[in-house]
């Protein structure tokens, strides 16, 4: 057992046997697409995307310590628009300097840094070469009074090839009245950034006050967070972020749309891996990555690291391409940023720690 392996089990504790020893009975991992150093030969080189979209998912997938892993550490850093600056800032005023966000992608050694035309524009010249650039073009204004919830454009997809980015990353908010108009919008975003040769992330998230409903939040229920990831992959983003599912039965407490009882009865179970596989079959079974969220800090430097590793075994465990993390290790000094990154990256790279 590896030192890596060791320390994942005294931080997940009593899920350490529930996690850790799990086999996927539900949709076997033969059926998956699985992560590895060719996967982008095996998964895109015979579609439509361009030799550079290709030469720039590779660029992603084969920078930082996990570089040729098959697995994405990402650090993204957007909140100071979505929660205000001084809401994202304040626990660490050195990061209203664009150039530390950078900064600490680099240190850190991630795949790449997701961040606003700004703070990307602030440090084109100077790390653009140096680490690919995954620019997010659309976010919720959040000051906008009585609050707003919404994603609008911030900027355009060729302004994103000029600044040097690899890649760009949007929102839809999913399940919204916005929901129709931004599919139509980030579908044809995607579309300009494949002609450009700029690989896409697209930000899988839903939101609707009816996917509440006694007091139990579905939002993170892998039944429609799942259908989210399968419309992304629909509109072509290479890569997918959503939330860890948490729970099931979103269609059928609610009561809306269509689905099948086998989803319930024989494609997933109420372990987090099963209820992860099967977002990633929705991924056109893992032909393109599913990557989940790090997650809001929790102020505690010794819980944000557990919920992290927790985080990185299910995806990792599910079949998952990664983490993209940011506020858990920005809200930090750099060193103990850092270090929670390297934490999790640790996970990806432990070979003991496998498919399940």
């Amino acid at each position: 057992m590896s030192t890596v392996t060791t320390k994942v089990q005294e931080l997940l504790g009593n899920e350490a046997e529930s996690l850790l020893n799990h086999q996927c009975n539900t949709i076997p991992k033969e059926m998956l697409h699985l992560p590895g150093a060719d996967f982008i030969d095996r998964s895109f080189a015979l579609t439509n995307r361009s030799p550079q979209v290709l030469r720039n998912l590779q660029a992603l997938y084969g920078h930082g310590r996990l570089g040729g892993s098959g697995y994405l550490s990402i650090l993204p850093v957007d909140q100071g628009i979505e929660h205000s600056a001084g809401a994202s800032f304040a626990p660490n005023p050195i990061y209203f300097d664009p150039e530390k966000i950078v900064e600490l992608a680099v240190e850190a050694n991630c795949n790449g840094v997701a961040t606003t035309f700004g703070v990307l524009a602030a440090n084109s010249r100077k790390y653009a070469h140096k680490i690919p650039f995954i620019v997010k073009i659309n976010h919720n204004e959040f000051l906008s009074y009585p609050n707003t919830y919404n994603q609008i454009e911030f900027g355009s997809v060729d302004e994103a090839w000029n600044l040097g980015a690899a890649a760009i990353g949007a929102t839809i908010y999913f399940g919204s009245e916005e929901s129709e108009r931004q599919i139509v919008e980030i579908a044809q975003a995607f579309e300009r950034a494949h002609e450009l040769g700029i690989a896409t992330i697209l930000w899988c998230y839903l939101r609707n006050p009816s996917f509440k409903k006694d007091g139990v939040d579905y939002h993170t229920a892998t039944d429609i967070s799942s259908q989210a990831t399968h419309i992304g992959v629909t509109i072509q983003a290479d890569i997918i972020k959503q939330k860890l599912p948490t729970l099931n039965g979103g269609y059928t407490a609610i009561n809306f749309g269509k689905t099948h009882d086998k989803v319930y009865s024989e494609l997933t179970t109420d372990n987090p891996i099963d209820l992860t596989r099967y977002m990633v079959a929705n991924t056109y079974m893992g032909r393109n990555g599913l990557i989940n969220s790090g997650g809001a800090s929790t102020g505690s430097g010794s819980d944000d690291y557990a919920d992290a590793i927790r985080t990185a075994v299910i995806n990792k465990r599910a079949g998952g391409h990664g983490l993209i993390l940011g506020r858990k290790a920005f809200q930090k000094d750099m060193k103990d940023g850092v270090d929670l990154i390297h934490a999790v990256q640790d996970v990806y790279l432990d070979e003991s720690i496998t498919i399940a």
